[in-house]
């Protein structure tokens, strides 16, 4: 067995392993808070529809995809990425509200 603290190979695989691990964690928290996430989105959409409210709020996006965009650059995040994140909830959201019309 190869000593990680004098064989750089094993050392960068115990790295590369702890990496890993996080992005395994931070998957799984992603995928929990995108849940909870599109179950508020969906009760938006149930309520918008049975209220007659329009699918979508221009002025309430805009705002939001502002937001998004101050805290991507302050998360040091591409702030088209956190954009193009936005519009796909916006998307999702208002494709539920229309399947909730029907």
């Amino acid at each position: 067995m190869t000593d990680p603290a004098t064989d750089p190979v094993a050392r960068a695989a115990e790295v590369l392993k702890g990496h890993r691990d996080s992005i395994d964690r931070l998957d799984a928290i992603l995928v929990y808070t995108l849940g909870e996430r599109f179950k508020h989105t969906q009760a938006v959409g149930m309520l918008k529809a049975q209220h007659d409210l329009p699918p979508s709020d221009p002025t309430r996006e805009a705002a939001q995809i502002e937001r998004l965009e101050d805290l991507a650059k302050e998360a040091d995040l591409d702030p088209e990425f956190a954009k193009a994140f936005l519009n796909f909830i916006i998307d999702e959201v208002i494709r539920h509200h229309r399947k909730h019309q029907e």
